[in-house]
């Protein structure tokens, strides 16, 4: 009886350890799977010569906004009603109309991707872990932060199939999410110009320097 009941616990030891390690190699299955989509976009986004949509950006508890985004590498420019964002990969330059300021300054990684919908191509290969669904015509990749002290914990962003072209990122910062909405989105060729303020085309700002 009491071989039996070894027998029957060895069993099962062997079973539970078996089906933890499917479901481990099925989690890093996911998780590979997932980061070769997103190589993938980052391929689309990143077209050498420029890109170019329209978005609107969704804050909870604070309100949205529309506008247009072009990018090239890491440089972007980003057009609202109510400001104006050159980014040429080191400095940030922002115009508010309102105001007729320009506020300059060397912003972190987390900085920009607020400002920036397609900064995730490029933060998404460390500190993170990554997992992705299939809903209908679309990919859904969940990134979670692996660092507490890391600004954005949390991203989902949703790809066409297809095209893998992104057209949905939600950002998660402490408890407030952003949803970013992406469309019209185009490969064009910018020149370098595009993502650097240039004073001569506003003569009344006033320029504070934040740096």
């Amino acid at each position: 009886m009491k071989t039996k009941f070894l027998i029957t616990l060895a069993s099962l030891f062997l079973f539970t350890t078996c089906a933890f390690s499917q479901n481990k190699a099925v989690g890093k299955a996911n998780q590979t799977r997932a980061r070769q989509i997103l190589d993938k976009t980052a391929q689309v986004v990143a077209n050498r010569g420029g890109a170019q949509a329209n978005f609107t950006m969704a804050v909870s508890g604070v309100g949205k906004v529309s506008g247009t985004i072009m990018i090239k590498g890491n440089k972007f420019f980003a057009s609202t009603p109510d400001a104006k964002t050159w980014f040429n990969g080191k400095t940030q330059w922002t115009y508010l109309t309102a105001s007729e300021e320009v506020n300059i300054t060397n912003p972190t990684p987390d900085q920009q991707a607020r400002m920036n919908p397609y900064k995730f191509i490029s933060i998404y290969k460390t500190g993170y872990n990554m997992s992705y669904a299939v809903q209908g015509n679309e990919y859904k990749i969940h990134l979670k932060s692996t660092r507490r002290a890391q600004s954005i914990q949390e991203m989902i962003i949703t790809v066409n199939k297809q095209t893998y072209v992104p057209s949905n990122i939600r950002i998660r910062e402490g408890n407030k999410w952003s949803t970013i909405s992406i469309r019209n989105f185009k490969k064009t060729q910018l020149p370098d110009a595009r993502f650097t303020f240039n004073s001569k085309d506003f003569p009344r700002a006033e320029v504070i320097d934040l740096r």
